[in-house]
């Protein structure tokens, strides 16, 4: 087993329990699961369900959001945006039975510019257990208690985007870690977002007390959403993130830049995989392609630890996901594809339908792809292509708008569409 593997079973086993002879309670505490990969160790979870079969609860959502539902124990946390995206809010509810057993105003913030797409509340939260921390629109960090009291707010970061914003936080030990990859407010709106400046930060705060622990700093580069990772380089922690212009590796308890890699494109969304010794990357809106960099690199190493490359069926929203010895991707325009995670050779290609702006996530040998219509394709992993299930949450009022990405916790299915939580399995 690699170092980067030892290092994810690791991070898992943190925020699991074990339950009852081989079966494995897990915890969903921020975005994209345990390891930030789409990963669960979950066994005998639904395969196929409807807006009727299969469904253990459904509770209404007030406003608007597209965070991601995050679960701990028997709690699910949501954000979501009222009064017209000025009430930033977190809700609590009661893992087994959708009741909502706390909503909170966290901060006031002033809706601004977005693209349509985006909500004022996409941050997905991410817990400990001990606090839930979210990212409001404007840039603010807050920490708030499992009992909906805020702990900490951290707004010293003015932030601004010509698409808003939509990154989540991670945790690493004791600090709370937010890359903000800005464009300007000012005369030139282009700043930032299709030229390069040097405004970027990467934030990390004392998850205790919301101090600023450090501030790293990318050089040029341009505006992007993308959540960072943690993975280990010959025993030593990188936090490895990716932006507009760039893909770079940070010492995680001090924010020195490490190396980086120039990768052309603005927009940047999915967020790192990482597997193998190598690090899966998409390069956003423009010149368009799928990166993928070995570590063990010091510097400027564009020229030597680029694995591979292509420009097609790069995806600009849904994150990959990385299923050893393969990896999976779902474009916007409903293209799958499963290819060699080390050479980039395409095993299959096939077109779901619908759209997708949903990261897809892996479960007991399945890969699940939630589409934007609400419609949830099952297939089996593998380097053949077989569907397994289409699952639609559609009722006689229409469909069920979904762009959050699905949680999986305790033999469940989380699902949040516009209006909805829905929390699906057999028990």
């Amino acid at each position: 087993m690699n170092q980067t593997a030892v290092f994810l079973l690791c991070w898992l086993t943190a925020f699991s329990t074990v339950g009852p002879q081989t079966s494995v309670a897990e915890n969903w505490p921020g975005f994209r699961g345990p390891g930030r990969q789409g990963i669960s160790n979950e066994k005998n979870l639904p395969t196929q369900w409807s807006a009727t079969a299969n469904i253990v609860w459904k509770t209404p959502i007030d406003g608007i959001g597209w965070s991601s539902p995050v679960v701990f124990g028997d709690r699910t946390f949501v954000t979501t945006a009222t009064d017209e995206g000025a009430s930033f809010r977190l809700l609590c509810l009661d893992r087994k039975t959708g009741t909502v057993l706390w909503d909170r105003q966290v901060l006031r913030q002033k809706p601004g510019h977005k693209q349509a797409l985006n909500s004022y509340a996409t941050s997905t939260p991410v817990t400990d257990g001990k606090n839930v921390y979210v990212v409001a629109y404007d840039g603010s960090i807050a920490a708030v208690s499992m009992e909906g009291e805020t702990v900490w707010i951290n707004s010293d970061f003015e932030y601004f985007s010509e698409h808003g914003l939509g990154v989540s936080p991670i945790l690493y030990k004791e600090l709370v870690i937010v890359a903000f990859d800005p464009s300007s407010s000012g005369a030139d709106s282009k700043l930032g977002w299709q030229k390069p400046w040097d405004k970027a930060v990467i934030l990390a705060l004392d998850k205790n007390t919301g101090k600023v622990r450090w501030e790293g700093k990318r050089g040029l580069s341009q505006i992007a959403h993308v959540s960072p990772q943690i993975l280990s380089v010959n025993g030593k922690d990188q936090l490895v993130s990716s932006a507009g212009n760039v893909i770079q590796g940070f010492d995680p308890a001090t924010g020195e830049r490490i190396w980086t890699v120039s990768s052309p494109g603005e927009g940047v969304v999915p967020s790192v995989v990482v597997g193998e010794g190598l690090i899966f990357t998409a390069s956003g809106f423009g010149d368009s392609a799928i990166r993928v960099v070995r570590t063990g690199g010091k510097g400027d190493v564009t020229k030597t630890h680029i694995a591979w490359e292509s420009a097609d069926d790069v995806p600009k929203i849904p994150s990959m996901l990385y299923v050893r010895p393969y990896l999976y991707l779902v474009t916007e325009a409903s293209v799958a594809k499963c290819l060699k995670a080390a050479t980039g050779e395409v095993l299959w290609r096939q077109r779901l339908g619908d759209r997708f702006s949903a990261s897809p996530v892996w479960a007991d040998g399945k890969i699940y792809f939630l589409s934007d219509k609400g419609t949830t394709t099952v297939i089996q992993e593998g380097a053949e292509f077989k569907v397994l299930a289409k699952n639609k949450l559609s009722s006689a009022t229409g469909n069920e708008k979904c762009k959050a990405s699905p949680a999986i916790s305790q033999r469940n299915i989380f699902i949040r569409s516009e209006k909805h939580l829905y929390c699906i399995g057999s028990e």
